[in-house]
């Protein structure tokens, strides 16, 4: 009983605090719990396409390219640069009504001259995890907002497509390259 009068309440919050993180290093240890560096799978190269709905543009040819950088941000915070793989440009298009119910007639919206949807390709290096292509910190997902800049544009879109470019991971390259054997050169 006198033992229990001479423990000060700082004493035993210190012992409890040292046995959980015990606990939690024990749980971790056996596997039970993942650390953050045990869930990514694989680093490896992606393309994922921006889909641009509804661009006003009046001059003769968009400023994004083929085969340059853009800037993009997602969820509205700043990401990098990325390489621009493929632009695919439509002017905004309506379907005529017909007679014969099964087929449509599709063309050029004449209301909306000046009116494009485009469909950007991007690539970059993603970190794969079980719940898909990681980048930037956020997840790469189909509906993900993101919004592509460069000098003389800045344009809000989706991510309507996404695809792991097969190839050989880059730690493997890193290991493969590394002389493990004990010539001396």
């Amino acid at each position: 009983m006198e033992l229990l009068k001479k423990i000060k309440p700082i004493e035993i919050i210190v012992l409890a605090g040292i046995i959980l993180a015990l606990g939690v290093g024990f749980v971790t240890f056996k596997n039970y719990r993942q650390t953050a560096s045990k869930q990514i799978e694989a680093t490896s190269k992606i393309s994922f396409q921006v889909f641009l709905r509804g661009i006003s543009y009046t001059g003769q040819e968009l400023p994004i390219k083929s085969g340059e950088k853009t800037f993009i941000s997602i969820r509205n915070v700043p990401y990098s640069d990325l390489d621009i793989v493929n632009v695919k440009v439509e002017k905004k298009k309506t379907i005529l009504p017909t007679m014969n119910t099964k087929k449509i007639i599709v063309v050029d919206d004449v209301t909306m001259s000046n009116t494009y949807d485009v469909i950007v390709t991007l690539v970059d290096t993603a970190k794969i995890t079980k719940d898909g292509a990681v980048v930037g910190g956020n997840k790469i997902k189909i509906g993900l907002p993101i919004t592509l800049e460069g000098k003389d544009y800045r344009f809000n879109g989706t991510v309507s497509d996404l695809k792991t470019i097969p190839g050989i991971d880059e730690t493997q390259v890193i290991n493969n390259e590394l002389n493990t054997t004990d010539d001396v050169q």
